[in-house]
């Protein structure tokens, strides 16, 4: 039987990029998604149920219809800035609404889940690179939100035999190599594309926020993973869960960081093309390093990122960001 996967958010971003990788896997793809923050277009493996995860009645008949094997839970906002000024929305959409879907899981029968996490649980680490048995202390609304979650599921585990992979994502970049798809948000607050844009207009000035902070350079320093790397890993943590693996978490990362100057630097190489830029105040929440111990993964999913140095990664999103602007 091929197995079918329910995608909340599956029309965002990296959401996207998986169910491209699922139906490459020879899966039926679900997307479930109320396209606040996702898009339509991105939406091509696989059909589209619009809803949204809060709500319990819409949610529950979906997934009584499609009786997926696993799901993949993508929905959610991941703005850390916005986090901190409306905290309220963030435990609503991601945390509220995660419970929401759990007990439509639990009342539709479904019992595997792959959870996007992320790398901001951990807060500011003691020690780098982070493991997963790092003390998760998250220093943002965001960060706080997704953590609640991983408890939700670990107690849901216990209760009523959920199965659970949460994948803690470090910074997810680039592009589809093929370029069908790639990074797009309304408002864009992500490096790397605001960099691209800043290149291509040549009169453009990009924000650095931060300076000072203790790096080598000044600016902080992130763990960039190809989004189609990431979303390999969510093929191998559902073929886990799918052959009956236990729950686990795993850092998605490539436990090499890179700071903002360095990303900058990687845009004018690829754009041949100066990045003019300012320095902008710290922004609340940001940790000055995050750089990931991925062994776990390696040893345990047998992932290895193939595409994330970051020049590949510039290359895949300079390409597909060239030819999104021209069908503008």
């Amino acid at each position: 039987m091929t197995p079918t996967i329910f995608v909340t958010g599956g029309a965002g971003y990296v959401g996207a990029h998986c169910c491209k990788a699922f139906a490459r896997a020879g899966w039926n793809v679900v997307v479930y998604d109320n396209l606040s923050r996702g898009w339509r277009d991105f939406v091509r493996w696989g059909r589209l149920i619009e809803g949204d995860i809060r709500d319990a009645e819409a949610l529950t008949a979906a997934l009584r219809e499609v009786r997926p094997d696993a799901v993949a839970h993508f929905a959610a906002l991941a703005y850390v800035g916005e986090s901190v000024s409306n905290p309220g929305l963030y435990f609503d959409v991601n945390t509220r609404g995660t419970l929401g879907l759990l007990q439509a899981m639990q009342a539709c029968d479904v019992s595997r889940i792959v959870f996007s996490s992320t790398c901001a649980t951990y807060g500011v680490p003691e020690r780098l690179p982070i493991r997963e048995d790092t003390p998760q202390a998250p220093i943002n609304p965001y960060g706080a939100s997704k953590l609640m979650v991983e408890r939700m599921l670990a107690d849901f585990g216990h209760a009523h035999g959920l199965r659970s992979v949460a994948l803690r994502y470090f910074n997810a970049a680039g592009a589809d190599p093929e370029g069908k798809i790639g990074e797009r948000h309304e408002p864009e607050t992500h490096l790397i594309p605001l960099a691209i844009a800043a290149a291509r207009a040549g009169d453009s000035q990009l924000t650095v926020f931060g300076g000072d902070f203790a790096t080598p350079d000044g600016t902080c320093i992130r763990d960039y993973i190809h989004v189609a790397d990431l979303a390999d890993a969510h093929v191998l943590a559902l073929r886990h869960l799918l052959a009956g693996g236990a729950s686990d978490v795993f850092n998605l990362g490539t436990e090499t960081g890179t700071s903002v100057r360095e990303v900058i630097a990687a845009v004018e190489r690829v754009s041949a093309a100066p990045v003019r830029f300012v320095t902008g105040p710290l922004r609340d929440g940001d940790p000055p390093v995050l750089v990931a111990s991925a062994a776990k993964a390696r040893e345990k999913l047998g992932w290895a990122p193939q595409r994330s140095d970051i020049d590949s990664i510039m290359r895949d999103a300079w390409r597909w960001h060239k030819a999104e602007s021209g069908r503008a």
